[in-house]
């Protein structure tokens, strides 16, 4: 993961403006974030949390650097938001301690944090620091679900209806269902969440749980991709490229790639550099010997 700055900087260099955030005008939707809940959501917003505010971007991994100021900030915040709860069992889980991770994943899952639920049936159902309990990781999976958050729909219906986790094939257990899954992530794509459109933009594309349908694919994807999604945006600009479901564009295509490789997608800073470099020169063996690139 990228290096991020230390606690310290951070709290040095926000805190003045966060100080002003915190005092906005009473009109402001800032006004109800105390300073320690903004740079909790800094350094350990999940970028898949439905609870996450759009302005805010995320981290998929805390830097190690950050995991300090993380739980720091977060366990303050967490006494007054249902999001720094989640992300104070991030930022545990990241620095190795698993009974506390635990503990604050099963809080926040209490007050209603469908992320939290899902991290928690993960590890309930692997039996990863806890003991394992495939019916409980069903029933938080089902909550999560029922909650909108993509997740929770898939990891569902990943579980066999019965028996053992889809990783143990000895046990008895119907295998994973896609219908199903394609079900949940269509309900979960209605409440306009980018990572359920993604997921179902990938199993239209590929029909996988039902028909195979590039309009439908490429349409969630550019919704997806409206929100800032990373994925979206580069399979956005994969199907605005090669014109499938619907018109062939490459100037929408660049722009897809060009904003998902800002976000950090590598797929995407991929394909900018194959359109920079698009001549490949090759040895009698077929090994590449270089690029021409304009």
């Amino acid at each position: 993961m990228m290096t991020r700055p230390s606690a310290v900087s951070i709290a040095c260099r926000f805190g003045i403006g966060l100080l002003a955030l915190v005092l906005a005008s009473p009109n402001s939707p800032a006004q109800a974030q105390s300073a320690d809940l903004v740079l909790c959501d800094r350094v350990a917003a999940d970028p898949s949390d439905p609870d996450k505010p759009k302005d805010v971007q995320g981290v998929r991994e805390i830097a190690q650097s950050d995991i300090a100021t993380a739980i720091k900030f977060c366990r303050v915040a967490s006494a007054a938001s249902r999001r720094a709860l989640y992300q104070l069992g991030r930022a545990y889980a990241a620095n190795q301690q698993m009974p506390e991770a635990i503990s604050a994943y099963r809080k926040a899952a209490d007050k209603g944090s469908t992320s939290a639920m899902v991290e928690l049936g993960v590890l309930l159902a692997t039996g990863s620091g806890v003991a394992k309990d495939e019916a409980q990781a069903r029933k938080l999976f089902e909550r999560a679900a029922a909650g909108g958050n993509p997740r929770g729909a898939t990891n569902l219906a990943a579980l066999p209806s019965s028996g053992g986790a889809p990783s143990d094939p000895a046990k008895a257990g119907t295998p994973p269902d896609p219908v199903k899954a394609r079900a949940l992530l269509a309900k979960a794509a209605e409440t306009n969440s980018a990572e359920a459109q993604y997921q179902l933009g990938l199993m239209s594309a590929d029909g996988i749980g039902g028909p195979q349908d590039d309009v439908a694919a490429r349409a969630l994807f550019e919704k997806a991709a409206a929100q800032g999604h990373p994925g979206a945006l580069e399979r956005a600009g994969a199907f605005a490229q090669s014109g499938r479901g619907g018109p062939q564009d490459a100037n929408a295509a660049k722009a897809y790639y060009e904003k998902a490789a800002a976000l950090g997608n590598e797929d995407a800073k991929a394909a900018l550099e194959r359109a920079r470099c698009p001549y490949v020169i090759k040895d009698k063996r077929g090994n590449l010997v270089t690029t021409l690139c304009f």
